[in-house]
């Protein structure tokens, strides 16, 4: 898909990951248009750093777990710009365990509801008011960002970091994915970029990897085929391919955890046979 002139809706454009998307997406010509709720110095350091820059977006305050405000953003994308092409459905809030401790602590007794809200209810309810005008702009693509925790859950060395509900939450965007891509099909196409140990996302420059000690994170490595946590640069990468070079691909998931879900099981050398 040609990007120049197109208009593209990233959330979490304030955080690392979303940051780097956004910033790859406004070097390919890409008018952004960028949700915020929380996070007050992230989204004034990211307003910032686009104005320095000279890129074109657009900051909306949104409750994306609200469907009146999402409707209403919506409303307002088309009144301004007429068109959608792209979103970025990089929504989550996951409680880390080493962070937050159980679930039954008074202080999270509305952690399990953040979490399921903002990684499916806030998901579903921006492909459903998107859709429409994603349809009438012509051809498109959505990118569900996801999480390796829907594979691992809370287990193994990832246990620190991936919350029940939150991995839960996660196994069920791959359903999103492929139901999507089937009722926006032919015109949009709908795929998932499924996550692993992301600096500033689970991995370097997180409160659960500050906590956590030189062991466990070194568990975490060597659990890591590639021995390391991956970039948001690295995830941009990704994400521009499945935009723009990806035109036959749709309804599908791409894992990118640098081996993560593989680690943890050697291979070893040959038996010599009884032979």
């Amino acid at each position: 898909m040609q990007l120049s002139g197109k208009t593209a809706l990233i959330p979490g454009a304030s955080r690392p990951v979303g940051r780097a998307i956004a910033r790859k997406l406004a070097r390919e010509g890409v008018q952004l248009i960028l949700p915020v709720f929380d996070w007050p110095e992230s989204i004034e350091e990211m307003e910032q750093e686009l104005s320095e820059s000279g890129f074109q977006y657009l900051s909306l305050s949104v409750d994306l777990r609200q469907r009146e405000q999402v409707r209403a953003m919506i409303a307002e994308i088309e009144q301004r710009f007429g068109a959608l092409h792209i979103v970025i459905n990089n929504i989550e809030r996951g409680g880390m365990p080493i962070v937050h401790g159980s679930y039954d602590h008074k202080h999270n007794h509305e952690q399990w509801k953040l979490e399921i809200d903002t990684t499916i209810t806030a998901k579903w309810l921006l492909f459903h008011h998107c859709l429409p005008l994603m349809q009438q702009s012509g051809t498109g693509a959505i990118v569900n960002i996801s999480s390796i925790a829907a594979i691992t859950g809370r287990s193994g060395p990832a246990s620190f970091l991936f919350n029940d509900a939150y991995s839960a939450a996660n196994r069920a965007i791959a359903s999103f994915t492929e139901i999507w891509a089937r009722e926006a099909a032919p015109s949009i196409r709908v795929n998932e970029l499924m996550l692993g140990l992301i600096q500033g996302r689970h991995g370097e420059g997180t409160r659960g990897w500050a906590a956590m000690t030189h062991e466990e994170k070194q568990a975490l490595r060597n659990h890591t085929l590639l021995q390391r946590t991956g970039t948001p640069e690295e995830v941009a990468n990704a994400v521009l391919f499945l935009i723009r070079d990806a035109d036959f691909m749709t309804g599908s998931v791409l894992r990118m955890d640098g081996g993560y879900c593989l680690g943890g099981a050697e291979v070893p050398d040959m038996p010599q046979g009884i032979l």
